[in-house]
């Protein structure tokens, strides 16, 4: 790997001649863990022009520098870090710097203290990873990717990967999520009625800055996605939980004053609850008797593997008054950040305005790859190899779960990736997962997802989309045994 000539540079104020300069920044470079060993050397010509410096003085520094160790000559390649060259050193640790401002008064906002859950980084080092949201990369096409991506990155396509869009998307993105995507779940929605957004998460955001206000009311699921409660707390609306039955959000339960609902019908975030037809229609008109917006987010609608899934609420309205939000991000993988927003135009054109002035638009690569995956069918080939692993992973848990005596709290009807779970009274899950981690088990504690942690202390999340089937019983009968202790408070 070579090393960029713009990674030089001769400060005027230095001390000494050009090359000791030179030798000088090599030096450090190489001292302070830069340039690794092996690394390719710009070439002296190459250097000497960047710099404006003699090519003799380039050429005599690296030789010294050859001398000294640090460089290594490999005749007609060039100059490369050598394989010997000295280790950096290991610098005694400086004192912290005193910060003498008080953040307490600097800050104009605060956007951290949230209980949003959080997924050790390491999570893949684990044996039982019940995680959701995480990808399993014996699943995913990489290959099918890396060819898209690479036709992305073509001459033919050279204006969607460095044109600034402004405020648009890629065309041929936006065609497929309509033509394609959207009549899947009976939606039929026009160029101008589709966002792209970075995830389901930046969907959601966008959505709350556009609609709600400080003097406006938002009813939200409880328990719920925890970071859609943290981006209404920052909004500073109004919040009102409804706490959903066995069916999700129970329309009656919602108050008179809200302006903006938040639901997810056919996966409730966390007890992966389906909402019947009956009561969505039921939420249809008692938003239409409130005058409300619904914002329907309709994540996981793809893993739908043990029954065809419902039709969106967005297929069933007839005002115009519920905004959809997708996401590839969850059937594809987290990282790829890719999601979109359905609602009428007025409120399309606001948020594609908010979203120009935050970020323009994201990156027209990542549009354009994704437009080629799923145009070329690789995309359905993943979901249904996905929902197919899902389905016996589900069968695998489903069968170790009853067998250990554990209890499910809620169970999906169509799929999913997870199990909404409840232990005993008397078991803290925050307490269980830091006892189940040494044991090579992770789990998810309930208590971020509910409005008052408290109610939350003895669910869990068991997610099985990341853990192979063979692992899921013995992983079960290790949360069970633990379950089972009889060294609880």
């Amino acid at each position: 790997m070579a090393i960029s000539v713009e990674t030089f540079f001769l400060d005027p104020t230095a001390q000494g001649t050009l090359q000791s300069q030179i030798q000088q920044m090599v030096a450090e470079g190489i001292l302070s863990g830069r340039f690794q060993r092996g690394e390719k050397m710009p070439s002296s010509r190459k250097l000497a022009a960047h710099l404006g410096v003699a090519r003799i003085t380039v050429t005599a520094a690296y030789t010294e520098l050859v001398a000294g160790d640090y460089l290594a000559s490999r005749g007609r390649s060039g100059y490369f870090v050598s394989e010997t060259a000295p280790e950096p050193p290991d610098f005694p640790q400086q004192p912290p710097s005193q910060d003498s401002i008080d953040w307490s008064r600097a800050l104009g906002q605060r956007f951290s203290g949230g209980v949003t859950p959080v997924k050790p980084q390491d999570w893949s080092s684990y044996r039982y990873p019940f995680v959701y949201g995480q990808t399993d990369p014996t699943l995913f096409d990489h290959a099918s990717w890396r060819q898209c991506a690479l036709q992305a990155l073509g001459q033919r396509d050279f204006a969607s990967l460095t044109s600034d869009y402004y405020d648009q998307d890629d065309p041929e993105l936006v065609s497929f999520i309509a033509r394609h995507t959207l009549p899947r779940r009976g939606i039929i929605a026009l160029p101008d009625e589709i966002l792209v957004t970075m995830g389901a998460q930046n969907a959601l955001w966008l959505a709350a800055q556009v609609l709600l206000t400080q003097r406006r009311t938002a009813a939200i699921e409880d328990p719920c996605y925890p970071a859609l409660r943290d981006i209404l707390t920052q909004s500073r609306c109004r919040v009102t939980p409804v706490t959903v039955d066995a069916d999700g959000l129970p329309p009656a339960a919602i108050p008179l004053e809200t302006d903006v609902i938040f639901t997810t019908p056919s996966h409730q975030c966390p007890s992966t609850a389906t909402m019947p037809l009956a009561r969505r229609q039921e939420l249809l008109h008692r938003a239409r008797e409130m005058d409300a917006l619904i914002v329907e987010d309709d994540y996981e609608f793809e893993m739908s593997f043990l029954a065809p899934p419902s039709p969106a609420l967005k297929s069933l309205d007839r005002d115009g008054r519920v905004i959809y939000v997708g996401s590839f991000s969850k059937s594809l993988f987290p990282g790829l950040r890719l999601g979109y927003l359905v609602g009428s135009a007025p409120f399309i054109r606001e948020a594609r305005a908010l979203r120009a002035s935050v970020f323009r638009h994201v990156p027209g690569h990542i549009q354009r790859t994704a437009a080629y995956f799923l145009s070329l069918g690789h995309y359905d080939s993943l979901i249904r190899r996905m929902g197919d692993t899902l389905r016996q992973r589900r069968e695998v848990m489903s069968a170790a779960i009853a067998e250990h005596g554990l209890t499910v709290s809620g169970r999906g009807v169509f799929g999913g990736s997870s199990f909404w779970m409840r232990a005993p009274d008397h078991v803290d899950t925050q307490v269980l997962a830091e006892r189940l981690k040494p044991r090579g088990v992770l789990i998810e504690p309930g208590h971020p997802f509910f409005a008052d942690p408290t109610q939350g202390r003895s669910h869990y999340r068991l997610a099985y989309s990341s853990i192979p089937a063979p692992r899921i019983a013995d992983g079960i009968a290790r949360i069970a045994e633990v379950i089972d202790a009889r060294d609880w408070p």
